[in-house]
Formats: structure tokens, C-alpha cells, sequence
């Protein structure tokens, strides 16, 4: 996959490292990155003990590599329609292989 046909949003990702339970190889190279992500709850500490909402297929296309290593993507969904009125400013997802949380992805701007 080369585009994001409709991308929803902007966010700026941080991939976790290997040890923090991240990927060993790093930060993909695909043009666009496919996996699965959950909501976070909130940012308050109780959100914490909350358990993530269910996965969704995510796409992920990376358009700037900040200087702390942090990534700016564009976001979309296999389902945009079903997803696009739980998306606002703020929002954070957790990006998933499997059951393990790989990256976190804060939602800066949402796209008309």
C-alpha cells in the first residue's frame, strides 16, 4: 500500500524500543504501516487502570521524523466511518502486534 486513500487524522507517534516491548527491528519502513490500535481510555492516572477499547485495523503513513525520534503520521482506518466520530485532539491510541503494544500514538489534529 502506497497511500492512505482517506486519512481522519495526524498524530505524532513514538515507537517503543525493543526494551520497552517494542519492535526489535524498530520503527517500520513499509510506505504504509497496517496493524491494529485501541483508544486509550484518558490521560488522568485512574484512565490508567482502565483496560484499552477493542483494536481496529489502523494505517499508519509516516510524513516527518521529529528531531526527539518521535514520528508525525498521517492516520486512517479500514472502517473510517465507524471511527471518525471517536477521534478529536488528544486522543490516544496504542498501537498493537498481537496482544503487545508497539507504539503510542497521540492524535493531534483531526482532518475534515
Amino acid at each position: 500500500m502506497q497511500r492512505i486513500e482517506r486519512p481522519l487524522a495526524q498524530a505524532v507517534v513514538r515507537w517503543l524500543t525493543a526494551e520497552e516491548g517494542g519492535r526489535r527491528s524498530g520503527p517500520p519502513t513499509a510506505t504504509v504501516y497496517r496493524s491494529t490500535a485501541s483508544f486509550q481510555p484518558g490521560r488522568d492516572p485512574l484512565d490508567q487502570l482502565r483496560p484499552p477499547t477493542e483494536a481496529h485495523t489502523v494505517l499508519l503513513r509516516e510524513t516527518e521524523c521529529l528531531p526527539d525520534g518521535r514520528r508525525r503520521c498521517l492516520v486512517g482506518f479500514i472502517a473510517p466511518d465507524l471511527l471518525q466520530p471517536h477521534l478529536h485532539a488528544g486522543v490516544r491510541m496504542l498501537v498493537l502486534e498481537g496482544p503487545r503494544t508497539v507504539a503510542i500514538a497521540d492524535i493531534e489534529i483531526v482532518l475534515d
